[in-house]
């Protein structure tokens, strides 16, 4: 199978290195617009070739969108046209007016279309989602999902991220959907530039709480942070009648405690490619599965909307200081 692959860039590379080691994949087709760096990553790779962007979808079995936001409403309408089976980095667009229109092309033309949420690959995760879909949890009272990065991003991508809870937030939305299988039906978010004024002055914030009502009752607490001096540290862990349970929780997690004898951790993980190198790889892997029509993905282009929503009506709630009903988000 010839794999497509748009976008040679953080993520776009490591999800090339990825396809060139996964059973199946008989050649990588690279393509990017920035002028020679489809050539240099494929270059390191034995069965990888450079190609034009217009080529992909005439010339690939399957694609992987890995370019910038503002191009997968275009590349998701293309696959659509081209009747190709499409995996998209998160998210679809910033705006839910953009989304629909992609989502609309891609329900009309039928193809299937699996979404960049690595964490429902991440092995500890979709082990808390077993339980839950098993009983062993009884009632899940509270989820708990934290992002934590230890430094954060570029002040010239603030304006283009779309903001904290659509960049990044938006992980721990899409996690506690999947693992409860509950939607959200409320939001309640409070945050804070502190410690990092230009950042509010870009009009976004540092840190960040949600409060989410789920469709069963469940509550959920979200935190986003973009600075931990610790290390990278992402959460998720469900209280329930039953038992207690949590993915992100081992001698690497990036926190000290204040229990006597207990050890700062000595090879915090520092990074996101360290946290989720499994769920990245199994992710790609599932893909070029699904790509052969072996099983559905764990997150396709209406769980992007639905995530989207979410965060925009926390968004919402931030700015205007109350509860936002999901029920008031078209």
């Amino acid at each position: 199978m010839r794999v497509g692959l748009i976008g040679a860039g953080r993520i776009g590379e490591n999800h090339a290195k990825i396809l060139s080691t996964t059973a199946g994949v008989g050649a990588v087709l690279i393509a990017d617009v920035v002028g020679g760096r489809a050539a240099q990553v494929a270059a390191g790779l034995a069965n990888a070739e450079p190609v034009e962007v217009d080529e992909v979808f005439d010339r690939a079995d399957a694609v992987l969108i890995a370019s910038s936001t503002d191009t997968h409403v275009a590349l998701l309408e293309a696959a659509a046209a081209a009747g190709t089976t499409t995996f998209c980095e998160k998210p679809i667009a910033l705006d839910l007016a953009s989304t629909r229109r992609a989502i609309a092309a891609i329900d009309d033309a039928g193809i299937t279309v699996q979404m960049g949420f690595q964490r429902r690959y991440d092995p500890a995760m979709r082990s808390i989602r077993d339980r839950i879909e098993a009983g062993e949890l009884g009632t899940p009272y509270l989820v708990r999902s934290q992002t934590h990065d230890p430094a954060p991003p570029p002040l010239d991508y603030i304006p283009v991220s779309g903001g904290i809870f659509r960049d990044c937030l938006i992980h721990d939305i899409d996690i506690v959907r999947y693992v409860t299988g509950q939607d959200m039906v409320s939001v309640t978010a409070i945050g804070s530039a502190l410690g990092f004024s230009q950042i509010g002055d870009l009009g976004d914030v540092s840190s960040v709480t949600v409060i989410a009502e789920m469709t069963n009752g469940t509550l959920a607490q979200l935190s986003g942070l973009r600075h931990d001096p610790v290390g990278y540290d992402v959460r998720l862990e469900v209280f329930g009648s039953e038992q207690s349970v949590a993915a992100g929780w081992d001698e690497r997690t990036p926190i000290h405690s204040t229990e006597p004898g207990v050890p700062a951790p000595t090879n915090p993980i520092l990074t996101f490619w360290d946290r989720f190198d499994a769920a990245y790889r199994s992710q790609i892997e599932a893909f070029v599965r699904v790509a052969l029509g072996q099983e559905s993905p764990a997150s396709n282009h209406h769980d992007a909307y639905a995530d989207l929503r979410v965060a925009t009506a926390c968004e919402i709630s931030l700015n205007e200081g109350r509860t936002v009903h999901l029920e008031e988000i078209e």
